[in-house]
């Protein structure tokens, strides 16, 4: 059987909410495709596989940096808002993207990473010119706390970086500290300052008119630091300070933010998508974020799900999945936003583990466990976000050395708390550590087919490939109707073709059950049921679930399960597996 292309639809939202019924795609460009053998993936690279975007039915991709950069974050860090960085091709590159995608019904949205900037931007050289600087002010600078500049302990206050170690850099030519909260090569912008604010502004609408469809916002909820900078919590023993209190949501940033709307976006909303990536979001100040009437943005990421698993250690120590949680999190988020607002919808980005390895089973239950995962996630409220690979499988990479990896985040950790402890012991805990919750698990090449390097590149890849793209990749899925590639793009379909998914509203069941991932959609005249196994051993369905399939929806069509080959048992889910009903309300 050959699968025929996805048609373009039609907006269910043709209205400034059309991105209610769209499916965002993340492509992480250094790991895409590499059309020029240099062994980075490229714009170009972009271009020659839109067949495969398109195939699956993708409304918008969200492009990660391409702005010229050092590369100390890979683009993260930026040193030029106005230019394409060479390792990724040329401004008439990302122009020839941009239409290229337009023509096929897609848009395109960009990272917008503006609470900081690279040290090699033009704006921060000039900065730390000296304490007189026009620039100063553009940055977050501070005296240290004694007269003794250079003793350790002696930073402005103890916020601690993401990236390792002190958030603030001293230096030495103007005798003061900046801050970072990430890389020590990624100085804060100081958003106070009003001509900060004015270049930004100006810089995004640049863009706008170049084209582009939207900006999905980086750390955005941190523009706003709290006065006096005050000391954060010291809390599991670490050595510094959270102050995520006193820069997370701070004091100015709904200002901000409705100041960037009426600078930037008036005008043009029907056009537009603006999502804001916020480790500090709870649903209530979801509900502030994304209230359409406060004219902030359409959506945030929250972190509350993706760090369910995470162990006492932080990110890179685990602790086992209680789904209980996982279910209590994500009813908490629908039904906080459910009539103010919207969600974003994710697994996977290119700062977190590959789902089907992390809360699936990547061995015995690959597909099953992969189908399951996507199924209860893209069929709630909110808009879905597909991360480069995930629409294939693509699972966690077998690191063997320190040497594999390549994440300045997953480095520092490791030769930091390495610091002090001898032997092979402690190297081998910290590299398990990092193998299973490092971010270059997701930056690893996207698996095109079984040739050498996964067909990413001719030349050496940046990143090592997934060994296991022997038999994972697109090309063996593409026309399988079998395969992940398939199941994604049935429920990339099933979002563009049934309003129930946009509109109805969403009910938990069996909500204490910690195998099953149950729930209803529900409209005025559709109604759908998400049933799912998510666990390696069967389970019976309780008898007020049982019941309920008895009577009110014995006659239901079944729209998806991933056990085809096989009868679906009332009675029983099998291990991953999931079944879709929908029936007349």
């Amino acid at each position: 059987m050959t699968l025929q292309p996805l048609l373009r639809h039609p907006s269910l939202r043709p209205t400034d909410e059309w991105w209610k019924a769209a499916v965002v795609y993340q492509v992480y460009p250094r790991s895409f495709a590499d059309s020029n053998g240099d062994g980075i993936g490229d714009i170009r690279g972009i271009i020659n596989r839109l067949d495969h975007l398109e195939n699956l039915g993708i409304d918008v991709v969200w492009l990660s940096p391409v702005y010229t950069s050092p590369q100390d974050d890979n683009g993260y860090d930026i040193s030029d808002y106005y230019a394409v960085d060479p390792t990724f091709g040329t401004l008439e590159d990302l122009d020839e993207l941009i239409a290229a995608m337009h023509a096929r019904g897609m848009k395109l949205v960009m990272d917008l990473v503006v609470n900081h900037t690279s040290d090699e931007h033009a704006w921060f050289q000039e900065s730390r010119a000296s304490r007189t600087s026009a620039k100063r002010d553009w940055y977050i600078w501070r005296d240290p706390r004694t007269s003794q500049e250079h003793e350790a302990g002696n930073e402005p206050n103890n916020w601690g970086s993401f990236f390792s170690g002190s958030a603030w850099e001293l230096d030495e030519g103007t005798g003061q500290y900046f801050l970072h909260l990430f890389s020590r090569k990624q100085p804060d912008l100081n958003w106070d300052n009003p001509e900060v604010r004015a270049a930004i502004y100006k810089m995004m609408n640049w863009w706008l008119d170049r084209g582009i469809d939207g900006f999905r916002m980086d750390v955005i909820s941190f523009i706003s630091k709290h006065p006096g900078l005050p000391d954060g919590p010291v809390e599991n023993g670490t050595t510094w300070g959270n102050g995520i209190p006193f820069y997370g949501s701070g004091p100015h940033v709904h200002e901000y933010l409705q100041e960037m709307h009426r600078e930037v976006f008036r005008g043009r909303e029907t056009e537009l998508m603006t999502v804001g990536e916020m480790v500090d979001a709870t649903p209530e100040l979801a509900r502030l974020y994304t209230d359409p009437d406060r004219k902030e943005l359409d959506m945030v990421f929250h972190f509350e799900h993706v760090g369910l698993d995470h162990g006492p250690g932080g990110k890179f120590t685990r602790k086992a999945l209680d789904l209980v949680e996982v279910k209590r999190s994500f009813a908490r988020w629908q039904e906080a936003l459910a009539d103010v607002g919207w969600n974003s919808l994710y697994w996977n980005n290119h700062d977190q583990p590959r789902v089907v390895s992390r809360f699936g089973n990547d061995t015995g239950y690959w597909y099953e466990s992969a189908t399951a995962l996507a199924t209860v996630l893209h069929l709630m409220r909110g808009t879905p976000y597909i991360y480069q690979g995930e629409e294939l499988g693509m699972t966690n990479m077998p690191f063997e050395g320190i040497e594999d990896f390549r994440d300045l985040e997953s480095l520092n950790y490791y030769y930091e708390a390495l610091t002090g402890n001898d032997g092979s012991e402690a190297a081998a805990e910290l590299l398990a550590g990092i193998a299973t919750g490092g971010r270059d698990n997701a930056r690893t090449p996207v698996q095109w087919d079984a040739t050498p390097n996964a067909g990413f590149t001719t030349g050496d890849p940046w990143i090592p490939v997934n060994p296991n793209h022997l038999w994972l990749n697109a090309a063996a899925q593409r026309t399988d109707p079998g395969s992940v590639f398939s199941w994604y793009r049935s429920l990339v379909r099933l979002r563009h073709e049934e309003p129930v998914v946009i509109d109805g509203r969403f009910t938990l069941l069996c909500p204490e059950d910690p195998q099953l991932f149950v729930y209803t959609r529900t409209s005025e005249t559709t109604s759908l049921m998400v049933l799912a196994n998510c666990s390696t051993t069967p389970r019976a369905l309780n008898l007020q679930l049982a019941r309920e399939l008895a009577m009110r929806w014995v006659s239901a069509e079944v729209l998806l399960h991933n056990h085809p080959e096989k009868s679906w048992d009332r009675q029983e889910l099998r291990p991953w597996e999931v079944v879709v009903l929908r029936r007349s309300a």
